[in-house]
């Protein structure tokens, strides 16, 4: 799934004053095509503006969160990840050998897993699924 996403006009839908700073983590961020962490995003952030700090992206990074802008997914690999909010829902499969996060729609799932909460006496509003596996056809 390869989407682009316009996270310098969220903030401006949200209200949030935009700063030169922020303007540059919210271009990183919508440039982004995977979930990078908090150091990724600084390093990427101060190739374009040295003058920004960790401290500057961690805190940007909470404010987007709170916003709603961004969305804070922990894969298991002890990080904090993030992607711009999606416009539409997907789930991720994480290879838990190289930490590629591969997004997917699949209806059929969707599907169940409204059938499994109606089973149960649910309505469902919302989930998060994450799936980890390894390569099949990946040689050791």
């Amino acid at each position: 799934m390869n989407r682009k996403i316009d996270v310098e006009a969220l903030c401006h839908e949200k209200g949030l004053r935009i700063t030169d700073q922020r303007r540059v983590i919210a271009q990183v961020l919508s440039d982004a095509e995977d979930h990078p962490d908090v150091e990724e995003l600084h390093r990427r952030s101060a190739l374009v503006d040295s003058g920004i700090s960790i401290a500057t992206v961690y805190r940007t990074v909470r404010l987007f969160e709170e916003a709603g802008i961004l969305e804070r997914h922990d894969f298991g690999d002890g990080r904090a990840r993030y992607e711009a909010a999606p416009e539409s829902h997907h789930d991720h499969l994480i290879d838990v050998e190289t930490g590629n996060v591969i997004e997917f729609v699949d209806p059929e799932l969707e599907q169940l897993q409204k059938q499994i909460a109606e089973k149960l006496g649910f309505r469902l509003v919302d989930h998060r699924m994450e799936l980890y596996g390894v390569a099949i056809d990946r040689k050791n």
